[in-house]
C-alpha cells in the first residue's frame, strides 16, 4: 500500500535504507573468518522489488549501515565504538565488497532496480583533523579505495547498473575521491539546514560539469 500511495503521488523511485545485518551476520557472529547470509533481508528486497516493478518505479538500493559501522554517527549505521569499525577491520570491509557482489548478482538482470547507493554518509576523520566525521578530511584514501573494490566487485557480476557513490562528512566530501573510475556512476550529495537556492549546491553542479557524471540529492 505505501508503493501504490507513492506512485499515485508522482514519485519515480524508491531509495531502500538497508541495515548489512538483515542479509549477513556481524563479523563477531561468523565463524573462522566465514561470510554467511541471510534469507530475510534478501526476501525482502525481494518484495519490494516486486512492488515497485507493478508500479513501473525504479528501486535504488543504499547500504545505509555498513558492516562495523561507516562513521561516527551512530544514529546512521549502528555504530558500537566497543567493536571495530568499517574502517577498522578488513574483514567487515571484505563483507561489504562480498555484500555488494551477492546483491549485484541477484539483480543484476533486474530493469527496475535503478542502481546501487554503495555506501551511505560516511562521517570518518582517517587523518588529521579536528572534526570527527570527516568534515575537514583532506584525502579520504580509504573510502576511494573501498569504493574503487566494491565497484569492481559488482562490475564482476553486473556490468548494467549505475554506480552511485557518496564523499566523506555524511556524503558532501569528495577531497581525494576523483577522478571517477567507471563510465556508469552518479555522484550523490546530501543537502540539510540550507537554501533551495542554486548557490548551495553548486559545488555538485561543477562535478557534474568536470566529471561528465550525473549529480543526485539522495536526502534532503
Amino acid at each position: 500500500a505505501d508503493i501504490d500511495s507513492l506512485n499515485s503521488w508522482g514519485f519515480n523511485s524508491v531509495r531502500l535504507p538497508m541495515h548489512y545485518n538483515l542479509y549477513t551476520p556481524s563479523i563477531e557472529n561468523e565463524k573462522n573468518g566465514e561470510i554467511s547470509w541471510l534469507e530475510k533481508g534478501f526476501a525482502m528486497t525481494d518484495s519490494l522489488l516486486k512492488w515497485c516493478a507493478g508500479n513501473k518505479m525504479y528501486l535504488i538500493l543504499d547500504l545505509h549501515a555498513a558492516p562495523g559501522g561507516q562513521g561516527n554517527d551512530a544514529n546512521i549505521s549502528d555504530y558500537d565504538k566497543t567493536k571495530p569499525s568499517l574502517w577498522e577491520s578488513e574483514a567487515n570491509k571484505q563483507k561489504m565488497i562480498a555484500l555488494w557482489q551477492k546483491l549485484a548478482e541477484r539483480y543484476k538482470n533486474e530493469p527496475w532496480i535503478g542502481g546501487y547507493d554503495i555506501i551511505n554518509e560516511p562521517n570518518w576523520n582517517f587523518t588529521e583533523g579536528e572534526n570527527p566525521n570527516g568534515l575537514d578530511e583532506k584525502y579520504n584514501k580509504p573510502l576511494r579505495q573501498l569504493m574503487v573494490d566494491i565497484t569492481k566487485a559488482i562490475r564482476d557480476v553486473d556490468k548494467n547498473h549505475i554506480i552511485i557513490i557518496e564523499g566523506n562528512g555524511w556524503g558532501n566530501n569528495y577531497n581525494g575521491i576523483f577522478p571517477l573510475w567507471d563510465d556508469n556512476m552518479a555522484i550523490s550529495f546530501h543537502k540539510y539546514w540550507n537554501y533551495n537556492t542554486t548557490e548551495s549546491i553548486q559545488f555538485a553542479l561543477d562535478f557534474r560539469e568536470k566529471y561528465n557524471a550525473p549529480v543526485w540529492l539522495g536526502e534532503s
